[in-house]
């Protein structure tokens, strides 16, 4: 397992937005989803907004990988679900502090009980 790069940590935990594409059966990524990221510390994190009922997240829990696109970094990725309380609580700080100009109606349900049971950590393959 390679740990992200400072710069990568930079450019993708500062971009806005987030393109993100799980392993097909055949191999192959399927279409891409834009979402929200959030660094703690040297890790990111995405969370389905719609909980385990989200499309991207069930396909993410399939085959656990995929590829990312954020701030002129692409990688592929390992998808690993992140259930530890103290991450979370983590997590949803870095989402209010990151995206809080997009008000409430947006950040409440990033960081709702659904969307923190569908949290999931990148962890950069190769």
């Amino acid at each position: 397992m390679t740990p992200w790069t400072s710069e990568e940590l930079s450019k993708v935990g500062g971009a806005e937005e987030l393109e993100l594409a799980s392993v097909r059966a055949d191999g192959t990524l399927g279409k891409p989803v834009t979402i929200w990221v959030a660094r703690v510390g040297n890790d990111l994190y995405v969370r389905s907004w719609k909980g385990h009922t989200g499309a991207w997240f069930r396909a993410s829990q399939v085959r656990h990988g995929g590829h990312i696109d954020a701030g002129g970094v692409g990688k592929d990725v390992t998808f690993v679900a992140e259930a530890d309380e103290r991450i979370n609580d983590q997590i949803d700080a870095a989402y209010r502090t990151k995206y809080r100009r997009h008000g409430a109606r947006w950040v409440n349900p990033m960081v709702a009980h659904e969307a923190r049971a569908a949290t999931i950590k990148l962890v950069p393959r190769g």
